[in-house]
């Protein structure tokens, strides 16, 4: 038995996806159990619970083998994910895989890498057999902006010339399955990126050659970046963490390139004039009277 916390996230779908394309059992930790029969209808056993409740957390997990630890960009995710893994090392989990950030360390200039450092070090120390898999930037980050782009033909973000070596959640999950269910990968870090390193032009050119219609990157200065999005309803700690991240991405945090999801999948990694073409109807340019 395979369980997984944060089932329901980009990156945590892709992963059940995958684990459920191998024929494999997987228990979903839920807080809304309709949301995960939404997702995955009855491929999955969903565990109602929550990780800020920790005795439903050692419920959940009762006879797992494996589990793969993600939670939500938030202020509380080392009390979470260390309490999560407190519980499986209890309960005799086997294997812990634990996605990460690529720029993951304690202290890091980013409040989420910082988070992510420090939940490693427990990991690290629980005596569980664990994987690290440090992702990079998410190509599905910028669905954030689809509404705006299909509006306005405009991509707007703090990114200067920054290089991105994203990576789409599809390719998280394959290499997350791949870890989950093969041999010798404990105490292994693997570094996930996408096959390139990527400007936001390069990424306005491929959202424009995959919608047929011109769309332009308009770069904004971070304090500007981050007034807008407080102003679109994002907490501010998100908003800052965001524009900290495209400074550092500014400054070649984010440009390394990987083999890895090839090694681990045997498929090479997927470009972003591939996720561009497959989620082109959210870009396109709303018709003029549509919905009326």
């Amino acid at each position: 038995m395979i369980f997984v916390t944060g089932a329901t996230g980009r990156a945590g779908s892709e992963v059940v996806r995958a684990l459920l394309g191998r024929g494999l059992q997987v228990r979903v930790l839920a807080r809304d159990p309709a949301k995960v029969q939404r997702l995955f209808g009855d491929a999955v056993e969903p565990a109602v619970g929550d990780l800020a409740d920790p005795a439903s957390v050692r419920a959940a997990m009762r006879g797992a083998t494996t589990m793969f630890l993600s939670t939500a960009d938030d202020p509380r995710r080392v009390a979470w994910e260390t309490s999560a893994i407190d519980a499986a090392a209890a309960a005799g989990v086997r294997r812990i895989v634990k996605l990460s950030s690529i720029v993951a360390a304690p202290g890091a200039p980013v409040s989420y890498w910082d988070w992510h450092g420090r939940v490693e070090q427990h990991l690290s120390a629980s005596g569980v057999p664990a994987v690290f898999l440090r992702s990079n930037f998410y190509m599905s980050n910028v669905l954030d902006c689809a509404a705006q782009i299909a509006a306005e033909g405009r991509l707007y973000a703090p990114a200067g010339a920054a290089r991105i070596a994203m990576i789409d959640p599809r390719d998280v999950g394959a290499a997350a399955a791949a870890v989950m269910t093969g041999p010798g990968h404990e105490g292994r870090t693997y570094f996930l990126t996408g096959p390139e390193a990527i400007t936001y032009v390069q990424v306005a050119r491929e959202l424009s050659a995959a919608t047929g219609s011109p769309i332009e990157f308009v770069d904004v200065p971070d304090e500007a970046a981050e007034q807008a999005m407080i102003q679109a309803g994002l907490p501010g700690f998100v908003a800052e963490a965001i524009v900290c991240i495209f400074a550092q991405a500014r400054q070649g945090a984010t440009e390394r390139v990987t083999a890895t999801i090839e090694s681990l999948t045997g498929s090479p990694a997927r470009d972003f004039g591939r996720f561009a073409r497959d989620h082109a109807q959210l870009f396109a340019p709303v018709a003029v009277g549509a919905g009326r």
